[in-house]
């Protein structure tokens, strides 16, 4: 592997993880510790990562400023700010706008969530990752369900019972999860964009802390995202952002 591999493999580790020691960064990676240590200080130096007061390392803000400047997730989050803050107003609940970038879903933009923008989350323990699952393509669907991770006692790791659930979500049924990824969080979750080929451009989520507040949210969210997908023109927009996605990744 280069060194700009190795570079880019210690960054890669910090998927949904808000800081990380630099012997988890060592074995997640399988690089020997000297030469993870020289990459994070590297790293630290320009501004990748960020060194904590309890010697662990987080993702540093360099990283931010260069990922808003994509300019097809800017232009989503832009188009969907206000969708967001309306379908926060009228729910309460937490919100997120949310792309696929690779076998993962990537924050776009969030009000009230516990995640931040740009954190990347698992697809088959998220209501939007399901999304992209279900309308995405046959080779995302086999990579994801050759490895499901249990994340909470409740997260769905049985193929079969996933492929069911895509089959409710592409008939038309919103995305929904209960506590999989996180206790005491609900999510529904509807496509933004057109489903076909390969698969929609965004999805839209609630959170709530139950599954009936979940689903008292539902018309709200799918009515928004109906409003944002109209609103994503024209329609180079939406192939942009789904350009984005996994068949983007090698």
């Amino acid at each position: 592997m280069s060194a700009v591999g190795r570079a880019l493999s210690v960054l890669d580790v910090f998927d949904g993880s808000a800081c990380l020691r630099l012997t988890t960064i060592a074995a997640r990676t399988g690089l020997p510790l000297p030469t993870a240590l020289r990459l994070v200080r590297e790293l630290v130096a320009w501004g990748g990562l960020e060194r904590q007061a309890d010697g662990s390392y987080r993702l540093g803000t360099r990283l931010w400023v260069l990922g808003g400047q994509v300019p097809c997730q800017r232009r989503l989050a832009e188009a969907g700010q206000p969708y967001l803050r309306g379908l926060r107003t009228a729910t309460g609940r937490a919100v997120a706008l949310t792309s696929l970038d690779g076998n993962r879903l990537l924050v776009v933009d969030e009000l009230g969530a516990a995640v931040e923008k740009g954190a990347h989350l698992p697809l088959h323990a998220t209501a939007a990752g399901k999304i992209f699952l279900a309308h995405g393509p046959d080779a995302l669907r086999r990579q994801i369900l050759s490895d499901l991770v249990r994340i909470t006692p409740y997260t769905v790791t049985a193929p079969g019972l996933l492929l069911r659930q895509f089959a409710d979500i592409r008939g038309g049924s919103l995305a929904t999860t209960r506590e999989e990824r996180r206790l005491g969080e609900c999510e529904v979750a509807a496509p933004v964009g057109p489903t076909g080929g390969a698969g929609p451009a965004a999805a839209l989520s609630v959170t709530a802390p139950s599954a009936p507040a979940a689903r008292r949210a539902a018309p709200l969210l799918a009515a928004t995202a109906a409003a944002l997908t109209a609103h994503l023109t024209p329609p180079d927009t939406i192939t942009e952002v789904r350009a984005s996605g996994y068949d983007r990744s090698p």
